[in-house]
């Protein structure tokens, strides 16, 4: 296998900006469909439109180039973050169909080990992997295209925080800056299987525990950071306070930090939410843990502050929500 062509700023830190993708969306045409509840206006997790009274489908895509260097771990990442998507929304797993770029020069099998690893994960969702469609391309690129199924009524949005709810964050932070570290052989073997367990476990299992809580809003966090997707939480009514300490965090991943090797999805994240964010003596290190981008992240999730004394024994609450005044952060993170 030839490994120049992976590892090269791959998963989610591919993305486009949020500040890049913000300003293209909101050009395009809104559709007038009573039917369609969720759609790309809100920057949520998937779209969803409604089929009956009783069931509404989920749709998402996502696709990325490597992050590691294993085919078969590749596919199984870049699955369970599209699958992901549909979770966060809280719908259930049904179909998904592959999406592939693939050079025509390179070794056929390393393409098929990449594809079981994601049937592999798609069939831990208890979905279908149902077809697909591939093109030709100099760079290695894959994902999924998923279909789940939700109660129109049940929907999880993004931005639909209340008041005195607490955060919570069911995987570590840091994943971006250690597959960056070990692209430069600088990172841990310990480390880098940290960073490979969290981004092949599916959220499924994390939301069939916090189900038992009232969610007001849920979100995954992937590309954008915990700050660009807290960013999307808290919307224009809102302001999380975020306990840096309490953070859940690949601990190499800080100490990488120290040495810059962090990530230009990071920057990007910093450029656009920096100025919304109020640092209050918090160690640099942090500060890059909280713009890094994750692939396939943890779930975020705005619980009813009455159960946060249980949600706590489960996942690590990393904060609050609070109506904003009239100050222009959003996110106030303390040490």
């Amino acid at each position: 296998m030839d490994k120049k062509l992976f590892c090269q700023s791959g998963g989610c830190s591919a993305k486009l900006g949020a500040g890049l993708l913000r300003h293209v969306l909101e050009k395009l045409p809104a559709f007038d469909d009573k039917n369609l509840l969720v759609g790309y206006d809100g920057s949520d997790d998937g779209a969803v439109y409604k089929l009956t009274d009783d069931i509404a489908i989920v749709q998402t895509l996502d696709f990325f180039p490597p992050m590691v260097e294993d085919p078969y771990i590749f596919g199984q990442i870049a699955a369970a973050n599209a699958l992901s998507d549909v979770y966060a929304m809280g719908g259930e797993v049904k179909t998904a169909l592959n999406i592939v770029c693939f050079p025509e020069n390179q070794d056929l099998n390393i393409l098929g080990t990449i594809m079981q690893g994601g049937s592999d994960k798609v069939r831990e969702a208890g979905g279908v992997l149902a077809g697909g469609h591939s093109i030709a391309d100099k760079d290695i690129k894959y994902g999924l295209s998923v279909t789940g199924i939700i109660h129109p009524d049940k929907i999880l949005a993004n931005n639909t925080p209340q008041d005195g709810d607490v955060l919570v964050l069911t995987k570590p932070l840091g994943v971006g800056i250690v597959t960056t570290a070990n692209r430069v052989k600088q990172a841990s073997e310990e480390a880098v299987q940290k960073a490979i367990s969290s981004m092949t476990t599916l959220n499924k299992y994390a939301m069939e525990k916090l189900k038992k809580y009232r969610i007001h809003a849920c979100t995954d966090v992937t590309g954008f950071g915990l700050s660009g997707h807290l960013l999307e939480m808290t919307g224009d009514k809102y302001q999380a306070e975020i306990h840096a300490s309490k953070l859940p965090v690949i601990k190499e991943a800080i100490d990488y930090a120290d040495e810059f090797l962090t990530t230009g999805g990071g920057q990007k994240n910093r450029n656009y939410a920096g100025d919304k964010i109020l640092f209050n003596d918090v160690p640099f290190a942090l500060e890059e843990i909280i713009f890094d981008p994750q692939t396939s992240g943890g779930i975020l999730a705005a619980v009813h502050h009455d159960d946060a004394e249980a949600v706590s024994r489960e996942f690590p609450i990393i904060g609050v929500i609070r109506e904003r005044k009239d100050s222009e952060i959003k996110i106030i993170v303390n040490r």
